[in-house]
């Protein structure tokens, strides 16, 4: 009997991208050849990649590289909000233009996945509870500060999140307030600077509607998403929730993200919470929340991995997701849940076994072979 050849691995990515460098080193550790790496520059510049058959391929985020956004937004410099929309459509047809291969991430799940929009329709007609939205897989365009305040009156909404459609780690988020006419306050890391809108790792208040309203009308030609503002659970007299990362259909991976802020990004000035006090407050519901974000990962079957945000109800009675990342496995140091299969393995380590555990990869990631 012939012995079956190792699982080649291949990852379409930035190299110097701390996520490419944890996944190799995970590949290495299964005592597998480390992975060749296409890097996102050549893939835009080229105009996509052709695969050998039995390559498995592994998408990886195209962040944290100035050349690769340039590409996607044609900004020079990467704190710039705007550029959403182009991004979306660059991005989306570079991975259409992949070929062959036994793809770990479907092409149509990518461009689900980046619209909140659509993504948010999916989970909802699939019966994941999410919170309201008027725009829910809405084709027609919010067009700004106007649109946004009719919205609101007409669904009864005086608490929303102001999403850019395509935007990922809180990008250009607002979370709006209103009590009535010219009373409004927005919490954001957005702002204007010479005209243009850029990230900012401080979050702050605006009280002024003009210049909120400012903000949404330059936002709104990227596309917008408008969800009503879910009243999260706290821990340690801080808002919380938390980031279950979902490999091959079960919650592997879980932490607890708290701020004093509506949004938790760590990189806004969140921090890991305690997991333990967590589920404890969850007063037996913790299997709830891994099952939901199970169901929410289960309505991208062709995807391996996800991360899902997951919204707590005040007193940890409700859940809600927020999102669904495809890129929401950096969690360096974290080893899996007790009873996950994952106990003792990082999130890059949970996936190669993942696939090494199948063995056979077209009985459960789609092959796509390169067409003429």
């Amino acid at each position: 009997m012939t012995q079956a050849s190792p699982i080649r691995f291949t990852v379409v990515g930035n190299p110097e991208n701390r996520r490419v460098t944890l996944f190799a080193d995970a590949v290495r550790a299964a005592g597998l050849p480390a992975p060749r790496v296409v890097s996102w520059t050549s893939v835009l510049r080229d105009g996509g990649a052709v695969f050998a058959g039995d390559e498995v391929v592994r998408l990886d985020s195209p962040g944290e590289n100035s050349a690769v956004d340039r590409l996607l937004r044609e900004v020079d410099d990467p704190t710039r909000v705007e550029g959403g929309a182009r991004w979306y459509a660059r991005f989306t047809a570079a991975v259409g233009a992949l070929s062959g291969g036994v793809r770990l991430d479907d092409p149509d799940e990518v461009a689900v996945l980046f619209d909140k929009r659509r993504c948010h329709r999916v989970l909802l007609d699939a019966g994941v509870p999410v919170p309201e939205s008027p725009t829910s897989g809405a084709r027609t365009p919010v067009r700004g500060w106007d649109d946004v305040r009719a919205l609101m009156a007409a669904h009864g909404m005086r608490r929303v999140f102001v999403k850019p459609a395509h935007g990922s780690s809180a990008s250009g988020i607002l979370a709006l307030e209103s009590g009535g006419p010219g009373r409004i306050r927005a919490t954001t890391s957005v702002e204007s600077v010479g005209g243009r809108l850029h990230n900012s790792l401080r979050v702050r208040r605006v009280t002024d509607e003009r210049e909120a309203a400012a903000l949404v009308d330059a936002l709104a030609p990227d596309g917008l998403h408008i969800e009503r503002w879910w009243p999260k659970a706290s821990l340690g007299g801080r808002r919380a929730d938390l980031r279950i990362v979902v490999v091959d259909g079960r919650a592997t991976h879980a932490v607890v993200r708290t701020s004093h802020a509506p949004m938790t990004n760590l990189h806004l000035g969140g921090t890991r919470g305690d997991l333990a006090a967590a589920t404890e407050a969850m007063g037996g519901r913790w299997p709830d929340a891994l099952d939901i974000g199970e169901r929410a990962a289960a309505c991208l079957p062709g995807t391996l991995c996800v991360g899902v945000d997951l919204l707590p109800s005040t007193g940890w009675r409700r859940f809600a997701v927020a999102e669904v990342n495809a890129f929401g496995d950096l969690l360096p140091g974290l080893t899996g849940l007790p009873g996950s299969g994952a106990e003792g393995l990082d999130t890059y380590s949970a996936q190669v076994a993942a696939v090494l555990r199948r063995r056979t990869p077209h009985h459960a990631v789609r092959n796509h072979r390169a067409t003429a």
